[in-house]
């Protein structure tokens, strides 16, 4: 089986965050950083090289798959910010999403140009459904790390 590549590491939040080279993106990370941990509770952890995440959970498909991810995510990319929550749930992610503002979306990320193209109470929402979301799922994993 394939060993998981995006996995917590001690590295540095803030150096990350300094590297980023655009002034906004760099500016809207730290809005993101502060939201999200405001929203979790959960500190800030690097999850492989460029992926913000806060808290975890233990997930095993019925394929025999299995690993870590953070509960929810962000990563301040050089095209679009992608913000990562779950992929499941119920239907107030879409509620949800059609509330954020503007984005594009795929099956677990979305992706934003900047945080003053979104509604912040909407996107705490989104936090919350999606932890909520996957601690109900995997109530047996997620002690934050």
């Amino acid at each position: 089986m394939a060993e998981q590549k995006t996995i917590p590491t001690d590295d540095s939040v803030v150096e990350f965050i300094e590297a980023v080279e655009s002034p906004k993106k760099k500016e809207d990370a730290y809005r993101l950083l502060d939201l999200f941990t405001e929203t979790t509770g959960y500190p800030a952890v690097m999850w492989g090289t460029s992926i913000i995440g806060f808290g975890s959970y233990h997930y095993k498909y019925e394929s025999g798959h299995e690993g870590d991810a953070p509960l929810v995510g962000f990563s301040p990319r050089k095209a679009k910010i992608s913000l990562y929550f779950a992929a499941g749930g119920d239907s107030q992610r879409g509620a949800l999403l059609d509330q954020l503002g503007k984005h594009t979306s795929g099956k677990a990320c979305v992706y934003i140009n900047k945080v003053d193209d979104i509604d912040a109470e909407v996107l705490k929402a989104l936090i919350h459904q999606s932890v909520t979301f996957l601690r109900e799922m995997y109530p047996e994993s997620g002690t934050p790390l």
